[in-house]
């Protein structure tokens, strides 16, 4: 059944409630920091921070903390280095010991972790290529400025060879026609987005609460759901700044990067933060482990193999720990159950049905209602991904079986107002949307 837009009135009384949740939970997750600073200082350690009113900094996250300090020491000014030299060599010529400090060990562990993956593009990408000129762009020298180049080195985000490479051959030595404003208003973007960040860790100790679990059985519910939500929106933000910095660069040299996260909070199922959380990833999946293995034009059993062994393939490339085996796998089942579910409701019988019995809005309700559980189900294997299985045992037994049925009842209904906007999102509003990342990247016509 095709749906319909929600009518205004509607639509904002969803997102008001939605950001109302969402406030209000942060300001509890507030609280609570505040309430046990002292104990988290002595227990994961807070940083004195001065340059945001004497706020204490909670430096747990590790990825996030290790990027800083080269941020703020090397990378940046490398990142601005090539941007450079890029720019120079446009005008004219128009072309393009191991560690030893444990900071060095990281950044290494990091930069062969994603170089791994770019190899792997460019070997598969070289053995399936048979046309008589494929030597041009599948050469040595191809392989070279596709593996080394700077701006994706260290982090990605990750773009498969074969799109690399068309982009690259269809370059010319003249530079990127994009508007001043639309860069400014894109650092500007990028450094708002860098500022939040480091503004959240100050502001709720999330990730040092997650690493303290006696503060997680005492707080409210109110703060598990503010920390929950904190911490996936935390995690957006920081891929903002960490994808946004290279693209905006390749951007500069012409070339287009794998669109940015979209907010987890207009996310609402399994299949749509995989194809649109990180989209380089997304896209090297599908085209190397998903579709050979025979995706979803095998039958049910091939796609059941497709994905399982895709979600094996995520779960070792993310270092195969414990933790990971159940984020993977709960993973895996969501996707699994959706797909099921879609096929189903794609049946003929199943669709003539649907359209005879329900209206498009009693229709686009229980949408909102199967998807608020599937949520539901999305932050909690999310939380174990980033807290660990401990916390994520945490928040089942605390949040939907001691106190089972009103709590769990009450999130469900607060998930239902996010998967409205959120199913608003993705069918009507972002389809159309005029100010994504980067804006120098859009033609005349689009501005």
């Amino acid at each position: 059944m095709k749906h319909d837009p929600l009518p205004k009135w509607e639509y904002n009384v969803y997102l008001l409630l939605s950001l109302g949740i969402h406030f209000y939970a942060f300001y509890e997750a507030y609280l609570s920091s505040r309430e046990h600073e002292d104990r988290l200082d002595e227990v994961v350690g807070l940083e004195p921070d001065l340059s945001l009113w004497g706020l204490k900094k909670d430096v747990t996250d590790f990825e996030w903390t290790f990027w800083m300090e080269w941020a703020y020491s090397w990378i940046i000014w490398l990142m601005l280095g090539h941007a450079l030299v890029s720019q120079i060599g446009r005008i004219f010529w128009g072309k393009r010991g191991w560690y030893g400090t444990e900071n060095e060990y990281y950044l290494l562990q990091f930069t062969l972790t994603v170089r791994c993956l770019f190899y792997t593009s460019f070997c598969l990408e070289y053995k399936d290529r048979q046309s008589p000129d494929s030597s041009n762009s599948n050469s040595f020298l191809s392989m070279l400025v596709y593996a080394f180049y700077y701006p994706l080195f260290h982090n990605g985000p990750i773009i498969p060879f074969n799109e690399f490479s068309k982009q690259m051959q269809r370059q010319d030595a003249r530079l990127p026609d994009f508007p001043l404003a639309g860069l400014a208003a894109d650092v500007l973007r990028l450094l708002l987005w860098w500022c939040l960040a480091e503004l959240m860790i100050r502001v709720t100790y999330m990730h040092a609460m997650y690493s303290d679990y006696p503060v997680l059985e005492e707080v409210s519910y109110w703060t598990l759901g503010g920390l929950a939500l904190a911490q996936v929106l935390f995690f957006y933000v920081k891929y903002l700044v960490l994808y946004g910095f290279p693209a905006l660069i390749m951007q500069l040299d012409g070339l287009a990067a794998p669109a940015l996260p979209r907010c987890v909070s207009t996310m609402h199922c399994f299949s749509g933060i995989w194809r649109c959380f990180d989209v380089g990833l997304h896209r090297f999946l599908v085209r190397y482990i998903y579709i050979p293995m025979g995706g979803s034009h095998s039958g049910a059993g091939g796609m059941l193999l497709a994905t399982a062994l895709t979600f094996v393939f995520v779960c070792y490339w993310h270092g195969g720990h414990g933790y990971l085996w159940y984020w993977a796998g709960l993973n895996c089942a969501g996707i699994i159950v959706e797909q099921t579910v879609r096929k189903l409701l794609s049946l003929p019988s199943i669709q003539e049905r649907i359209d005879r019995h329900l209206s498009p809005r009693t229709f686009r309700q229980l949408h909102a209602a199967l998807a608020s559980v599937s949520l539901a189900m999305l932050i909690l294997t999310n939380l174990v991904f980033l807290g660990g299985e401990e916390v994520g045992r945490i928040y089942w037994d605390r949040l939907f079986v001691r106190s089972w049925p009103w709590v769990p009842l009450a999130v469900l209904s607060c998930l239902y107002c996010f998967t409205q906007v959120g199913i608003e999102w993705s069918l009507f509003l972002f389809p159309r949307y005029k100010y994504k990342f980067p804006l120098c990247a859009r033609t005349a016509s689009e501005r």
